[in-house]
């Protein structure tokens, strides 16, 4: 009966932190349910999303390269801040109390990776500082590194349905297709 007792409340604990005293995202993604990272996926494509309407903007407009910069990464912080504010809000609806350290933990890890879309392409803009690329090579690099990764997010999504190849490219087709209509109005409403 001890041992069973001992087994079940070790059940329950989280893993042991790995050497940095963090979980590595692996081990996170793997203690996660399905709908923690269903919210961590919508979460990281709001941000992408956001970051090339800004991007595709900021093409329209011949920007300096610092300022290209700071318009890609406080639009994409706001955008950012607004999911976690968000998620705030709606664990106060919902729960009717505030979120506990580890709520808070997953809200901010969730939010950490919606802001990490912003890391590539301003690391592009930023060799546009010193002159290394043009503002414009940085920002056409940008777009193309936002429609790669809503493109390997969709794939990834349809990849794990248990649809047919034929369901699954139709499926991927219609989410192109909804991107794009994202897209242009994104587009529409900041030009």
């Amino acid at each position: 009966m001890a041992i069973e007792d001992g087994a079940e409340a070790g059940a329950g604990e989280q893993p042991e932190p790995s050497r940095r005293g963090r979980e590595s995202r692996r081990e996170w993604r793997a203690h996660q349910t399905p709908a923690v990272l269903a919210q961590a996926l919508k979460e990281r494509v709001y941000a992408t999303f956001t970051g090339l309407a800004i991007v595709l903007v900021l093409r329209a407009h011949a920007p300096t390269p610092q300022d290209a910069t700071y318009s890609l990464f406080i639009g994409v912080l706001g955008i950012t801040v607004a999911g976690f504010a968000a998620e705030v809000i709606a664990h106060l609806a919902a729960h009717a109390s505030f979120p506990d350290r580890e709520e808070i933990g997953r809200m901010l890890r969730i939010a950490g990776g919606a802001l990490a879309s912003v890391g590539v392409p301003v690391v592009l803009l930023l060799c546009s500082w010193p002159g290394w690329i043009s503002v414009e090579t940085a920002l056409a690099a940008s777009t193309w590194v936002y429609l790669a990764t809503l493109g390997l997010i969709a794939w990834a999504a349809v990849r794990r349905t248990a649809l047919s190849w034929g369901q699954r490219l139709l499926a991927l087709a219609a989410l192109v297709l909804l991107g794009g209509i994202v897209i242009a109005l994104q587009l529409l409403a900041h030009s």
